[in-house]
């Protein structure tokens, strides 16, 4: 089975809620009527009712079984905003400016995931990775025992050798732009624990340079080399391994050559990038040249599910998302 249809399978096997705050996008709303269709979560979509319900009519799909809420009207928007209001005064944060932070369809689906009327949100079909995330980190913060909140994308490499039969964990490639050695060895751990529970098998971690080993001498190096180290020291059971050029990394015969002796070069499945130039770039270059599946960016160090979406992203793929998010959801309440 392929990794979508595992994550499916897994999503419905104990069906949760979703929020969709995008809810009169047109790719949104299609995605819906599949999710709904093969009953992979419990939709609830944020807007006006008759822009939902007329973006459904002009997609021909079958929304019905989906929750339409409008932040503005609805029942709960006062207890919403004044709890945001408590979270926030302590930073200047008036009620008046809580009641109008509320009405944003963004910020009123993490309070929903916050109070457990979802489970988890997903967005960025039409906002920046930035507005997206932002509600996310000031209302539901950071997951008991971790330092800081990254991004992973998901991608699933067709007809690939390498990875884990195509598939990677490649991070951070969102939120974090020039981590420091600490922040990158915090995102390698989580990228291995993100790897390891949603594809289930042993996460094998690459941090990434353009040097292997020592070959090139430069600050760039020095930051990896510095990570690394620091990375082996917390997680010491943990396969990981750095500094590691790309081509060492997942060939087998590269790695062998360029880092004899090491267990992860030329098989590993997490990627970890120096810096977001490197990470962005990275996974969009596979996702289009190579024709990978990508699904995400997704949250690691938050509280609860919050997980982002490209702007150039397609139907199927907020499909997939909202199937992960679930499945997240699951590995949480356990």
């Amino acid at each position: 089975m392929d990794f979508l249809g595992k994550m499916k399978d897994l999503a419905k096997k104990d069906v949760k809620t979703i929020v969709l705050p995008e809810g009169a996008e047109p790719r949104t709303v299609k995605a819906v009527g599949t999710i709904l269709q093969e009953g992979l979560a419990n939709i609830v979509l944020l807007g006006k009712e008759e822009e939902v319900q007329a973006q459904a009519k002009a997609q021909g799909v079958d929304i019905s079984g989906a929750k339409i809420v409008d932040p503005e009207t609805s029942a709960d928007f006062e207890s919403y905003a004044q709890n945001f209001y408590e979270m926030r005064k302590a930073k200047g944060m008036t009620e008046e400016e809580a009641r109008k932070t509320m009405k944003n369809p963004l910020y009123y689906g993490v309070m929903m995931v916050e109070v457990g009327a979802a489970d988890g949100m997903v967005a960025g079909a039409i906002n920046s990775t930035g507005n997206t995330l932002r509600p996310a980190l000031q209302i539901l913060k950071t997951a008991p025992g971790a330092k800081n909140v990254s991004s992973f994308m998901l991608e699933v490499v067709p007809n690939c050798e390498y990875g884990s039969n195509g598939v990677f964990v490649f991070a951070d490639i969102g939120l974090t732009e020039n981590p420091d050695p600490d922040a990158l060895s915090e995102i390698a751990i989580a990228s291995a624990k993100s790897f390891k529970s949603l594809v289930g098998e042993e996460p094998k971690v690459a941090m990434l340079s353009y040097s292997t080993y020592g070959s090139a001498k430069h600050d760039l190096v020095t930051k990896v080399q510095e990570a690394t180290k620091l990375a082996k020291e917390k997680a010491p059971d943990l396969a990981l391994d750095g500094e590691l050029q790309l081509d060492a990394a997942i060939v087998e015969s590269v790695g062998q050559s360029k880092a004899p002796g090491s267990k992860v070069a030329g098989h590993a499945n997490v990627l970890v990038f120096p810096d977001l130039n490197a990470g962005n770039i990275g996974y969009k270059l596979v996702q289009r040249l190579a024709k990978a599946e990508a699904y995400g960016p997704i949250l690691q160090g938050i509280k609860k599910p919050v997980n982002d979406l490209s702007r150039g992203c397609m139907w199927e793929d907020i499909v997939g998302v909202v199937a992960i998010t679930a499945v997240q959801a699951q590995n949480l309440a356990k």
